[in-house]
């Protein structure tokens, strides 16, 4: 009988992901607490004057559900606990339950609740103690000198090539070891189905635009792998949130998610502005799908750009772009490319991926920046275009 009241919470609920919910419950955590403890209380008086000395059998394990198992104190032995980007409260506390810290994840998500500062509570991570109460934890990890502080920021728009630079002055690690765990996306969590095509091109597997630009903490001990694979997770949480890939197979008609990622890359590259970024993606797939441009190709000297960071050479502006450069046959980015290129050609931000999933609707097939703000003027003929081009030179853009 007394297994059926084993009810205890001396394991972490794994399985349970929910929001973190910061509102106190009613009457408070320490009044809950006493009135569950006087019960408990009953029923072992109950049991012993009812069935004598056995009734000290499972007493624990029935005062365990009535009472939040906690350790008391500050703990014991340093240890280091990583929180990651996204995580709720269900997830840190099985992070700092299975780092030994905390007794139950119960007693941290109580003590959480019960501290309205929790909400301050950042991913990264955390200099703590093993066997700290739940109420203890929670006040280290706010406290800004448990935090160890390793951060690097990838700005919106960089290549793989150079975010591994980056990656390597920052952390040290060389730059070969980044490229050596880039070369299987699947191993650094990107799904395969996110390289399926719809255009009939064969899918060329690439890091390129997984790679969420973002500040990331840096655990001490990561490895390239590891922050690569952070950054993988950040970019399908993002994209998860934002219903991309299955917005994009409803809305874009024909057009693969993976193709939408190469146009929010080359939104990312063209576009001057942030309220331009959907406009280019119109253009970008207007170009390559539409069959309303002449040669059905790009035509984005951005691309061009790519390929000469890929194979190490010297980038360029449009006026220093040689007739060579411009359509280059061994370039598998040439401008001139039927289609959509290969792959995307940066990693961009939220604002772009938004863009290429949702564009404004418009003819557009060209653009040019007329001012030195940013801001495009968009055609759907290349006579307007011509005289946008005008403006531009008037205003020394161009």
């Amino acid at each position: 009988m007394m297994d059926d009241l084993d009810l205890g919470f001396d394991e972490p609920e794994r399985g349970e992901k929910g929001k973190h919910r910061r509102g106190r419950r009613k009457g408070g955590r320490s009044g809950g607490g006493r009135g569950k403890t006087v019960l408990a209380l009953l029923l072992a008086v109950v049991l012993l004057g009812g069935i004598g000395g056995g009734a000290f059998y499972g007493f624990d394990r029935i005062q365990s559900y009535f009472v939040t198992p906690d350790y008391d104190g500050a703990g014991t032995e340093d240890v280091t606990v990583q929180i990651p980007q996204g995580a709720f409260l269900a997830d840190m506390a099985v992070a700092l339950y299975d780092a030994g810290v905390i007794k139950s994840t119960k007693a941290f998500i109580e003590a959480a609740n019960d501290n309205s500062r929790s909400r301050n509570i950042q991913p990264g991570t955390y200099k703590l103690r093993k066997q700290m109460s739940g109420e203890l934890a929670v006040a280290a990890m706010l406290d800004p000198k448990n935090r160890i502080v390793n951060g690097v920021t990838i700005p919106e728009g960089r290549t793989a090539k150079s975010i591994f630079k980056l990656l390597s002055e920052h952390t040290k690690i060389p730059v070969k070891e980044f490229e050596a765990a880039a070369k299987d996306p699947a191993k650094l969590g990107v799904p395969d189905w996110w390289f399926k095509r719809e255009d009939g091109k064969k899918p060329k597997k690439s890091i390129e635009g997984f790679l969420f630009p973002d500040t990331y903490e840096i655990p001490p001990d990561a490895t390239a792998k590891d922050i690569l694979g952070q950054m993988v997770d950040h970019f399908l949480t993002v994209t998860g949130e934002m219903e991309f890939a299955d917005r994009v197979q409803k809305e874009r008609g024909g057009i693969s998610p993976y193709e939408a990622l190469i146009v929010a890359s080359l939104a990312q590259a063209e576009a001057g502005t942030k309220k331009d970024l959907g406009k280019v993606a119109r253009v970008a797939y207007n170009r390559a799908y539409s069959g309303t441009f002449d040669c059905g190709c790009l035509e984005m000297d951005v691309t061009v750009n790519y390929y000469l960071e890929l194979t190490g050479q010297k980038t360029k502006t449009s006026a220093e772009m040689t007739v060579s450069d411009l359509d280059n046959p061994k370039n598998p980015y040439n401008r001139k490319l039927r289609g959509m290129i290969p792959t995307p050609i940066n990693n961009p931000g939220k604002d772009a991926l938004e863009g290429a999933m949702d564009p404004p609707k418009g003819d557009w097939l060209f653009f040019v920046a007329i001012d030195k703000e940013g801001n495009s003027a968009f055609a759907e003929t290349y006579a307007e275009h011509r005289k946008n081009e005008a403006k531009a030179r008037e205003a020394g853009i161009i």
